[in-house]
């Protein structure tokens, strides 16, 4: 019930337990070395293979390409549910196109009400 008159905001319980996860930014950095349209497409069936990899396993949970994004340097979002940040930026930095400088990473925690996503294996 809203007790501050009828023009206040509604009011919530915050959650008492939370999810976590780590949010992944792949983005182009500055910098980044040329490659050819050879090279790219094999570094772009690496790079999908190295997220099927982390599904397969159980260490990402969802990734994918971005559109219209205000900064054209960021390519996707991936989102891990493992022990710590160290051990998701560790991963995501195994990816090829991570390994050669053509995509970085940063990454976050990142908090949700406990049970509210749900991740079909």
């Amino acid at each position: 019930m809203n007790t501050e008159g009828p023009d206040a905001p509604p009011t919530a319980v915050p959650p008492a337990e939370f999810d976590t996860y780590q949010l992944v930014m792949l983005y182009r950095p500055e910098g980044r070395p040329e490659i050819d349209d050879e090279t790219a497409d094999r570094l772009q069936a690496q790079h999908l293979g190295h997220l099927a990899a982390m599904r397969e396993v159980g260490h990402l949970k969802v990734a994918g390409p971005l559109e219209g994004q205000p900064d054209d340097s960021w390519r996707g979002v991936c989102l891990y549910q493992v022990a710590s940040l160290r051990e998701a930026r560790r991963l995501a930095e195994l990816d090829p196109a991570v390994r050669v400088g053509a995509l970085a990473v940063a990454a976050m925690t990142w908090y949700t009400p406990k049970g509210v996503l749900d991740f079909p294996q």
